[in-house]
């Protein structure tokens, strides 16, 4: 069902966008377009993906992001060039220290917003699963209604295996300061600012 969790949470990650930005980096960018929605806001926008076949998919929607095929891990990334650097259900295809190459690659002031997945279940996922299947069940009325095309292919997923508890602790240990919040759908919002006069 064309339903996606991580488009869900757009407008979410939309609304904390530093004031003033311009540069920004999407991490694990799949078809691109949460990196299409930030040059929507006026960002110039670097978007890395390891998956070539992915990447294909975005370049071809256009929309002015700069794609690179890139794993963000072991990729160079420029100190203090980036205002934003947004990370979609990405983050659990790389090892959890790959936070700290995202900070130090922030500019002053800059910020860090990462859409993540965890593993096992919370009390919250009690409420998702309902939420899940009637969210689905309408987006997909609708579409079927409009008569839209299929979505897009999907980038390979693999299944997170930190739990919230250790995400919190060790985004806490590898960037004080940051902010874990738990979402619906599985998702989970960690949020950090670089400080303004470093």
């Amino acid at each position: 069902m064309p339903f996606d969790h991580n488009d869900h949470y757009h407008r979410l990650l939309l609304d904390r966008l530093p004031p003033g930005g311009r540069t920004a980096l999407d991490v694990g960018c799949g078809t691109g377009r949460f990196a299409r929605a930030l040059v929507a806001h006026g960002y110039r926008v670097d978007a890395l993906d390891p998956d070539p076949a992915t990447l294909a998919v975005a370049e071809a929607s256009g929309g002015g992001p700069r794609y690179h095929v890139a794993d963000a891990a072991t990729a160079d990334l420029p100190p203090g060039r980036y205002d934003v650097i947004s990370c979609l259900a990405s983050l659990h295809h790389m090892p959890f220290e790959t936070l700290t190459r995202f900070r130090d690659a922030l500019a002053p002031g800059g910020r860090l917003l990462i859409l993540g997945c965890y593993a096992g279940l919370t009390p919250w996922d009690l409420v998702a699963s309902p939420a899940n299947a009637l969210t689905r069940l309408a987006v997909y009325a609708a579409e079927r209604a409009r008569g839209a095309a299929p979505p897009p292919p999907r980038p390979p997923v693999r299944a997170p295996e930190m739990t919230l508890p250790r995400i919190r602790a060790e985004s806490t240990r590898l960037l004080p300061g940051s902010e874990v919040r738990q979402l619906l759908f599985w998702r989970y919002l960690l949020t950090y600012t670089a400080a303004a006069d470093r």
